[in-house]
Parts: C-alpha cells; sequence; structure tokens
C-alpha cells in the first residue's frame, strides 16, 4: 500500500486552480484554499492560481477574455495538465474556453467496489460542467471499459467525449443501482435485529474516522477493522460499518460515511447516493465538528444543508465539536453541554468513553425496563432475551424462569403474555 501511495504521487498531476469573485461567496479566499486541497487529496499538485474580481459573471466565459489568455498563457508555462475552476461551469462556457476536460477529485481514495464505482460516477459527472483540461489529459486518463477507451486522435472532438462519457455514466448508475439493491437487504436484516445504527456525519476531516477509530480501541475491536483515518480531505470514501459492543447487550452499529464539503455539486450527492442511504436510516447522528477550525460554523451550515437535502434533517442528532485541545478557548474537555453537545479532542480515551455514554443513553432512551415470567417450556424466548437485551436480575420460579430486562418497547409488545 505504501509503495502504490508512493507511486501515485510521482504520478501527480499539476494543476492550475481559476476562480472568480463576483462578490456571491461569503469567503472567497478560503473557497479556494479548499480547491487547493481537494486536489491535494488526490494527489495533484496545485501549481497555480489565478483569480479575477467581477461585477458579474461572463455567461460566455465564466471569466473576462483577456483572463481566459491569461490562464492559457499560465497554464503552458507551469505545464499543468489541467485547469480547475472554482464554479460549475455550463456547456457553452466549456465550448467557447475550447479546453478539453481534464483528471478530476477522487480518484485514489477508493477501496471497495462500490466506492470506485461512485468515485468513477462522481468523477465522470464532475467532468462534464466543471473541469477544463489540456488537450491529452482526458486521452491519457480514458476509462475502464469499451467505451470509454481513448481511440485515436479522430475521436478526440468534445462532443464525443461527452456522449462517450454520459454513455459510461448511465452503465455505472445501473450498477450502483443493483448494489443499493444489495445495501437495502443488508439494512432491513439490521432492522430487524434491533441494534441501533450511529452515522457520524460532517464536514470532510472534522475526525469522524478518528472517532471511529477511537471506538474500535476502546471496545477492543480488532485492529484491522479500523478505517483510514488521514489529515486530508476525502480520506474516507467508503462507508465503514462496524459492530461497537459495549456490554451488557447495549450494542450498536457505527458508519463512517463520506465527508461533506461546501459547494457540493447535486451530481456528487447522487453518485454517492447509496453509501450516503446509510446516513438516511440510522437512529442518530453523530455531527463531527472541528471545532479549531476558525470556520466551523459555516461548515457545520454546509452539514445541515446537505443532510436536508439527504431527508436525514429530522434524525436526532449529537453534535461533537472535535479537536477542543487545539482551541485557545478556555473550554476544557472532555464537557457535555447539554444533552446533545460535547467538547472532546477524540484522540483522547476519557472524550471517546464520555461521547460513547452519551450515544448510548440517546439510541437506547426508548428502551423499557419490564419483568417477564417465561414457562421452562418457552426456552428459546429465553435465550432471545439473554442474547438481545439487558438482563437486569434473573431468578427461577415454579411457574417458569422470572427475569428483569431493559429491551425495546416492540419486544413488550412482542411477548406481552409473559409480563408480570
Amino acid at each position: 500500500m505504501e509503495k502504490q501511495e508512493k507511486n501515485q504521487m510521482q504520478e501527480m498531476e499539476k494543476v492550475l486552480l481559476v476562480g472568480a469573485d463576483d462578490g456571491s461567496e461569503k469567503d472567497f479566499d478560503r473557497s479556494m484554499e479548499e480547491l487547493a486541497d481537494l486536489a491535494k487529496a488526490c494527489f495533484m499538485e496545485p501549481v497555480g492560481v489565478i483569480t479575477q474580481k467581477l461585477e458579474t459573471i461572463n455567461k460566455g466565459l465564466y471569466i473576462g477574455a483577456g483572463k481566459v489568455q491569461e490562464v492559457k498563457e499560465a497554464a503552458e508555462l507551469l505545464m499543468a495538465d489541467v485547469v480547475i475552476f472554482d464554479d460549475a461551469l455550463t456547456p457553452s462556457q466549456i465550448r467557447n474556453l475550447q479546453k478539453e476536460i481534464g483528471k478530476p477529485i477522487f480518484e485514489t481514495r477508493a477501496r471497495t467496489r462500490e466506492a470506485k464505482l461512485q468515485v468513477e460516477s462522481a468523477r465522470l459527472k464532475y467532468l462534464l460542467p466543471r473541469l477544463v483540461g489540456m488537450h491529452e489529459a482526458l486521452t491519457r486518463q480514458g476509462g475502464t471499459s469499451g467505451s470509454m477507451s481513448s481511440r485515436g486522435a479522430g475521436e478526440k472532438k468534445l462532443e464525443l467525449d461527452r456522449r462517450r462519457i454520459e454513455h459510461r455514466i448511465s452503465e455505472l448508475s445501473g450498477e450502483l443501482k443493483e448494489i443499493s439493491k444489495e445495501r437495502q437487504i443488508q439494512r432491513k436484516k439490521r432492522h430487524e435485529s434491533r441494534i441501533p445504527l450511529v452515522a457520524l456525519v460532517g464536514y470532510t476531516n472534522a475526525g469522524k474516522s478518528t472517532i471511529m477509530n477511537g471506538m474500535i480501541d476502546k471496545y477492543k475491536l480488532d485492529e484491522e477493522k479500523k478505517v483510514l483515518e488521514e489529515d486530508m480531505l476525502f480520506a474516507t470514501l467508503d462507508t465503514t460499518v462496524r459492530r461497537i459492543c459495549t456490554g451488557n447487550n447495549r450494542d450498536f452499529l457505527l458508519s463512517d460515511t463520506v465527508g461533506f464539503i461546501h459547494k457540493l455539486p447535486h451530481d456528487l450527492v447522487e453518485a454517492f447516493h447509496s453509501t450516503l442511504e446509510e446516513i438516511e436510516s440510522a437512529d442518530l447522528l453523530v455531527h463531527v465538528v472541528d471545532y479549531s477550525d476558525p470556520f466551523y460554523l459555516e461548515q457545520m451550515h454546509t452539514t445541515r444543508q446537505t443532510l436536508s437535502e439527504l431527508h436525514a434533517g429530522e434524525i436526532p442528532v449529537i453534535t461533537v465539536l472535535n479537536k477542543a485541545d487545539k482551541c485557545e478557548s478556555e473550554v476544557s474537555f472532555p464537557k457535555a453541554a447539554g444533552e446533545d453537545k460535547i467538547y472532546l479532542s477524540a484522540r483522547e480515551e476519557t472524550s471517546i468513553c464520555m461521547l460513547a455514554d452519551m450515544i448510548l443513553d440517546k439510541v437506547y432512551a426508548d428502551y423499557r425496563t419490564e419483568t417477564f415470567l417465561i414457562p421452562y417450556s418457552q426456552g428459546s424466548v429465553v435465550s432471545y432475551f439473554m442474547e438481545n437485551t439487558h438482563i437486569i436480575s434473573k431468578e427461577y420460579k415454579e411457574k417458569g424462569t422470572c427475569i428483569t430486562v431493559k429491551c425495546h418497547r416492540a419486544d413488550v409488545e412482542k411477548y406481552g403474555e409473559y409480563l408480570v
């Protein structure tokens, strides 16, 4: 793996970043910095930045005609492989800019087949409106199937490229729908088991994977269960679900999901939809925030907005203000701020313990303490309670096994005939 990563670093494409500031962006400089971070996350090397202040975006060229010439000259001088614009370009703007499309983001972070399909779909959808690359870039990148392979100089025209890309997107969509069906079956089985699902959500690089690994360490899961944890955007592209066994049959499933970003294009949300469906079906969301980032409030807004688009805005949330140890404020950690908020450092065991307690209190809030008298002939019912509920007491009586448990209300309804 390290050798592969090293080779990818050596093969980094050079990118020139371009942005137009028309005053609509609250913090334009921050947006350009994030664009550079996105490029670096995919082993692209930003070699230059060109910006222009405009009262209105140029409908034909996005930026002014003089600035287009400056971009062209800079790309040649800096030997950039790709020019990346900090906004979606219209088809007419792409045609007028007369540049082919370059290599997009995300490629190297995928691990599973589903993630790779989602990445390719996102990459191709990102290509059409957003990236303008040097003439050889699209040809060099090619594709993974016959419909996307490079076929010679005579077929390098933009419209032909667009048709090939659209055809491949359609193929990928079909494959992802099949995987989505498989995920739905898995989610149905998990729902039937009534083990609560907790999804880690938030801005990219906020510390979600660190929290996941902290839980794995705390509850002694195998080291191989850990997830990729790096200080870069989009370190996580695969949704990972782990069963966290806290004892007393109060387990929960913890899902580490792809991070959100500012100005996340709708097409990318669609491309990763089968993965993000894990969020929609969660019983609880843990919104992880990088509290040390000066723009954390804006990032929280981005996350809430994206959750709303995913129809997950009504799911209960615990807000985790992570990296509190890096702040100069007087906030101590770990520190609970009410039932739904906590300041912590995901790398501290005490923080992980407090967060786990908050999660358990939330996901098991609807559980009830009841006493059942189960006839000895119904040993399977006793076994069910022993394996799936928190046993408070157990006593053998003349008419059967008397157990007091903390269980889901559905268990009370199902086995109501044995209630004492």
